[in-house]
C-alpha cells in the first residue's frame, strides 16, 4: 500500500472570500441540478474542453470549500488508507502515547507490520464518531442536570 499523505491544506486568510464565492456557485448548481450524475466544468485555456466530473466529486469539492472558507485546514484520507500511529494521533488531535493506549484498550482496530502498528482510516473514523456521540450525550446530561438543579 502506498504512503498516505494527510498533511492538512489551508488557505491564506485573503483567499477565504474566493472560496466562499466558489462555494456559493457550486452549492447553487448542485441545488438546481439534483438529478445530474455528471457535471461539466468549464476550464479556461487554449483549446480547453469541458471537464466532466462525477457528482460525488463536486459534492466533495463543496464540502472542502466550506471548510476552507471557514478558515479550517482540510485533509482528505482514502477510506482504505492505513495510517501510522503518529498520523492517527494527529487526526484525533491527541498524543501518540494516548492513541497507543486506545489501541491497546481495543477502542480502535489496528494491525502490526513488523514492530509497527497500522490503523485503518475507517476504524479511526468509527472511533471518532463514537467518541463524538459520547461527548454529545455527556454534554446533554450535564445540561439537563444543571437545569434540574436550577443552575442554568
Amino acid at each position: 500500500m502506498s504512503k498516505t499523505d494527510i498533511r492538512p491544506v489551508g488557505l491564506p486568510p485573503e483567499e477565504t472570500e474566493t472560496a466562499n464565492r466558489a462555494l456559493s456557485r457550486v452549492r447553487s448548481y448542485l441545488e438546481k441540478h439534483r438529478d445530474v450524475p455528471k457535471i461539466d466544468v468549464t476550464v479556461e485555456g487554449e483549446g480547453a474542453e469541458p471537464l466532466t466530473l462525477p457528482r460525488e466529486a463536486v459534492e466533495l469539492l463543496a464540502t472542502t470549500l466550506a471548510h476552507l472558507a471557514a478558515g479550517r485546514s482540510v485533509s482528505i484520507v482514502p477510506q482504505n488508507a492505513e495510517l501510522t500511529t503518529q498520523q492517527a494521533a494527529d487526526l484525533l488531535n491527541v498524543s501518540r502515547p494516548f492513541l497507543i493506549g486506545l489501541l491497546q484498550a481495543g477502542e480502535i482496530e489496528y494491525r502490526k507490520v513488523g514492530k509497527h502498528r497500522r490503523i485503518p482510516a475507517s476504524s479511526l473514523m468509527d472511533y471518532k464518531r463514537r467518541d463524538d456521540e459520547r461527548r454529545r450525550q455527556a454534554a446533554e446530561e450535564l445540561t439537563q442536570l444543571g437545569q434540574e438543579m436550577g443552575l442554568i
